[in-house]
Parts: structure tokens; sequence; C-alpha cells
């Protein structure tokens, strides 16, 4: 009966429950007529003939409707993360928890949106969602590096299968494994052209496992957080020392670890649920709900070391070498050591200078030539 109107009878039989969905209502009253509102109008005693020719007066609203319940999964991580995608407007949101869902865009002005492509970051991830030519409101999505954001992606390498994300993640520009998934140092180069909503959260998922499910259990106010306390207290075997890592120590590891330089995500866990940590958590899109297993790991060094009794040490060094070992410090600890050119000798951190306060300060074993006095 309704070429004109795709899913006309589909529409029909919704309506006795009751549509309701972005600003679309249709319902079926007791006497058999219509009821159909949007935004701008409202119109009533429809029959079926009325109705589907109103209904093609609203092709993205019927459209719309068709896209997500055919997507189905409401409530779920997955919906709530391809709406966002679009700029639509998110259910289920506590009133702290907002962010990233305020500059949503109902159904005309959206529609409009995606047929030119809507963008979105997620970490160094560059998602466009679009729709699709002739599609009737269906929906395909590009995935890239955001550094490759202005490529044509005749340039990139293709992936189709989601699955290729997890390769393209293990290993950095220069081919070192990235044993944290949301550190900043995704390679670029690559593009999932055209992804179904269901293969685009498998490819972000695998590129930063459990980011999706994370941020939408953050958005209803659900996000279980384990702080550092419970965290340490649970290790066992090797681990079971970290435990003993002194308060202020997870201060600093807090500020070398857990900042947006060093991993994308927004640390939520403190040191304890009524004891925060001192350092801010980043302003990344997606929380850290628990310390992840390389800050445990590099905790339980740092606890065999802050074990050590501290010891007093003299070294002759000129003002210039002294402010010398703090920019060696310092650039190894930003990760700019290979941006420091061999000619620029004015750099403390410059390779020849490093080499040059090596032979003058250390032996020929590499320790440094100290002597140790002890504390009184």
């Amino acid at each position: 009966m309704a070429d004109s109107v795709p899913d006309f009878d589909a529409l029909l039989v919704a309506a006795g429950e009751g549509v309701d969905f972005d600003g679309f209502v249709l319902e079926r009253t007791d006497g058999g007529t219509y009821a159909l509102e949007t935004p701008e109008a409202r119109e009533t005693g429809l029959e079926e003939g009325e109705l589907e020719r109103a209904l093609e007066s609203i092709p993205a609203f019927v459209s719309n409707w068709r896209y997500w319940d055919a997507i189905g999964g409401e409530g779920t991580a997955r919906r709530a993360f391809l709406r966002w995608c679009e700029r639509a407007p998110l259910a289920g949101a506590t009133a702290e928890h907002r962010t990233l869902g305020d500059d949503t865009l109902e159904v005309p002005e959206r529609y409009d949106a995606l047929e030119d492509g809507v963008v979105r970051e997620w970490g160094q991830l560059r998602v466009t969602a679009e729709l699709v030519k002739g599609g009737e409101g269906e929906r395909r999505y590009e995935l890239r590096h955001l550094d490759d954001a202005d490529r044509a992606r005749e340039e990139l390498e293709h992936h189709e299968d989601p699955r290729d994300a997890r390769e393209l993640s293990t290993y950095d520009g220069k081919g070192r494994y990235r044993p944290l998934k949301t550190a900043p140092t995704l390679r670029s180069g690559w593009v999932f052209p055209e992804l179904t909503g269901r293969e685009l959260v498998d490819a972000v998922d695998f590129f930063y496992p459990a980011t999706v499910a994370n941020w939408h259990c953050e958005r209803r106010g659900e996000l279980d957080v384990d702080h550092w306390l419970e965290t340490a207290e649970r290790q066992t075997g090797i681990y079971d020392v970290i435990d003993e890592l002194p308060r202020e120590a997870v201060d600093w590891m807090a500020e070398a670890c857990c900042v947006d330089s060093q991993c994308l995500r927004r640390r939520e866990w403190e040191y304890d649920e009524d004891d925060e940590l001192e350092p801010e958590g980043g302003d990344g899109p997606f929380p850290c709900r628990e310390p992840c297993s390389l800050v445990v790991a590099a905790a339980r060094k740092w606890a065999i070391l802050e074990s050590e009794d501290e010891r007093t040490y003299e070294l002759e060094l000129t003002p210039s070498e002294r402010n010398q070992l703090a920019e060696l410090i310092d650039a190894v600890a930003d990760g700019r050591t290979d941006e420091i050119r061999e000619a620029d000798v004015n750099d403390g951190a410059n390779r020849y200078r490093a080499r040059y306060l090596r032979a003058k300060r250390f032996d020929e074993d590499g320790g440094l030539k100290a002597t140790e006095r002890e504390r009184n």
C-alpha cells in the first residue's frame, strides 16, 4: 500500500503501541484514526491514506525512526555511542554526566549535517558519520587517525575488517610495541572507509578496549571505580608489595603515568574514596575506572625503590652542568630526545652534550664520580 513510505505497514503496527522518538510521535486512537506530531506541527483524526501523505512530507523523521528501530539495543553502550557519533540526543545521562552530549542536533538539522558528514573525535580516532546515498536513512562510518584528517582516502592504507584495528594498535609509528592501548602513540596512515554501526563500535573497542562501555556507564552514573588502595591491597604474588608504596609516592606515580601526555583516559580513581590525589585526572573523553596493569607493574618497581634508605652524595658540577642534568631528565621524561638535533648543542639534552658530560663526570664503568657521605 505504501511504496512511497518505506515500512509504512510496520509504522502502523508500531502506532498501536505508540511511537515517540526524537520528536516524532505517532499513535493510533481509540476511533481507529491516527495522531501525528513533530516539533513543528500536530495532526489528528488521520485515516491511513491521510497519514501516508503526511508522512511523505517528513521523510527525515520517518527514516530516522526506521534506522534506530532496526539498530535496536535500547539502553546499550553501542547504541549510545552511535547516537553520540552523529550528535543525536542521548537518553539516560545523569545531571552531572552530560559531557559529550551538550552539542546535540534534532532530526532535520542532523540530517542536513549527515549529508556532509558529522565528525567526532575519540582519543586519536576521527569518526565521520554519513548518510548512505539513496539508502533511506542508512548510515556509514569512516574511521581514521586524527593526524590524517586532511589526507585523501587514496593516500591511506584501506581496511575493512574491524579486527585489523588490533594489529594497527599494537605498534607505534616507529615499530615499537605499545603496552598501553590508550597511550597517545597510535600510528597513522590508515582508514576504514565504510563501516556499519556494529563494525565501527567493534573497531573502536579494538583500538581502545572498554572505553565505550566505561563512557556509557559513567554517563548513566553507574561507573564502578576501584581506587588505588583497594586495587593495591588485593594484589598477590610479586605485586603484593605495591600496597607498601608511600602515600606521597602514589601522587608522584599519578603525575608520571596518568596525565594526558601519557594516557588518553581520564583518571577517575583516587588514592581512596575519601582521599583525592593531588595531580589532575586529565581531560580525556573516556574514564579510567581503576589503575591499569602498566601502573601496577610500575608501582611494584617504585615500591621496591622507595624501600631503600636515602644517602647523601657529593658531586662537583658547574652551574651549567647542574642545569644540564635537569634538562636531560626533562627530555627523557617528556619523550622528546628524538626531536633534539645533533647540531643543537645549546640544548642540554643534545647527544654530544650528554656524551661530553659523561666523559667528564663519569668513570670508565659508567658510574658517577661522586663521593658518598653517610648521614648523621
